[in-house]
């Protein structure tokens, strides 16, 4: 975080300063409008490249097993875990229900007995713990 924070700070720095010098160049009269205008686009050209390659293509990270001696230490059933993936997946319960051929009561009631074994108050703290756990 604190390297983000330099980088950034720096890349704000040396844009005041490129716009500085060029509005010294213009009053001396040293260098054209649009020669200044082609300096800054280019910089913010690079600067825009080098934040695109550093923050959106960061690798993912697939290669975790999921841990099934958890599950069964939980004491999770096999329709409880589809329902588990399926809250993981952003489904409300309508929508599980529809996808599982389940009622949304019978949804309810799975979703219920995840946050007890899990231990969580919130469906997406369950994800979360589950995540954790590697059980998902």
């Amino acid at each position: 975080m604190k390297k983000t924070i330099l980088v950034f700070g720096l890349l704000i720095l040396a844009i005041l300063l490129l716009f500085q010098l060029s509005k010294y160049s213009m009053v001396s009269g040293a260098l054209d409008v649009e020669i200044i205008v082609a300096i800054i686009a280019i910089v913010f050209f690079i600067v825009g490249v080098f934040i695109n390659k550093k923050s959106l293509h960061k690798p993912v990270n697939t290669t975790t097993e999921i841990d099934h001696q958890k599950i069964k230490e939980l004491d999770i059933s096999s329709r409880e875990y589809e329902v588990l993936q399926e809250i993981a997946s952003g489904l409300s319960n309508k929508e599980i229900a529809d996808k599982l051929f389940l009622s949304e009561s019978t949804i309810k009631t799975h979703v219920s007995n995840l946050l007890v074994k899990l231990n969580a108050k919130r469906r997406t703290q369950a994800v979360q713990i589950a995540q954790e756990l590697n059980i998902l």
